[in-house]
């Protein structure tokens, strides 16, 4: 059984999947057990053509397909439903993440404590849109002030996490956005790692800055629910 579980979601994205492999590989290969899962949300393009292809040159290259279209968190928690490996790494499939940051997130989760269960990259210099930046630093002011979960940047794709852990996180559309507080909700801890970011390398971003924005609002408001009405208790086997 692989240690390390790498999941890629991906929407058309043809162009991005075989350079992203082949970084993946590179940055894995002889330093960690690993396997690769990408989720193709049901893809309009050859993505899975392109996918199914590159199994005879990745042999830790796993596919999973959805049906029907469901999203980017449902394409995240079904790659982790299907991974092996005890840690999920998790990259977007444009190719902005650097699949190098991966083994400085290992080096760190190998001198932290057990209790934090994820690791949260932090594009502290990001290659979007003017616009897209403008967005995503209010978007995290208001976040942050309303959840406190004391992390920099939750939009970032690259994120290293235990999977029992995640596993065990509420489950809702868009739950990718808030992985920060909800491991903080159930009583874990969260450290941000500063990476690398790219410019996409191929293809169209399937989000703008207003559908973020009206999604995030209901989402927000449901996030804040769900940590007022959480409640841990210790348990003793006796």
């Amino acid at each position: 059984m692989p240690d390390l579980s790498v999941v890629v979601p991906v929407f058309n994205e043809r162009d991005n999947i075989p350079p992203l492999l082949a970084e993946i590989a590179a940055a894995l290969r002889g330093r960690a057990d690993f396997e690769i899962v990408y989720v193709d949300d049901a893809s309009k393009d050859d993505s899975l053509a392109v996918l199914t292809h590159s199994k005879s040159a990745y042999p830790e290259l796993r596919v999973i397909r959805h049906v029907s279209q469901s999203g980017q968190s449902t394409a995240i928690r079904n790659g982790v439903k299907a991974a092996r490996g005890s840690w999920i790494a998790t990259l977007d499939g444009d190719g902005q993440n650097d699949p190098a940051d991966i083994p400085k997130l290992l080096a760190m989760r190998a001198e932290s404590q057990a209790a934090i269960k994820l690791f949260a990259g932090w594009r502290v210099d990001r290659k979007d849109s003017g616009s897209k930046r403008w967005a995503s630093r209010w978007a995290n002011a208001i976040r942050s002030r309303l959840l406190h979960d004391d992390t920099p940047d939750t939009g970032c794709g690259i994120k290293l996490f235990e999977r029992a852990a995640f596993l065990d996180l509420p489950y809702f559309d868009h739950m990718h956005r808030y992985l920060p507080a909800l491991m903080q909700r159930a009583g874990w801890h969260v450290l941000s790692v500063p990476v690398n970011h790219r410019s996409r390398g191929a293809g169209v971003s399937k989000y703008n800055n207003l559908n973020r924005a009206l999604v995030g609002i209901a989402d927000l408001r449901g996030v804040g629910w769900l940590i007022k009405r959480s409640k841990r208790t210790v348990t003793e086997e006796l």
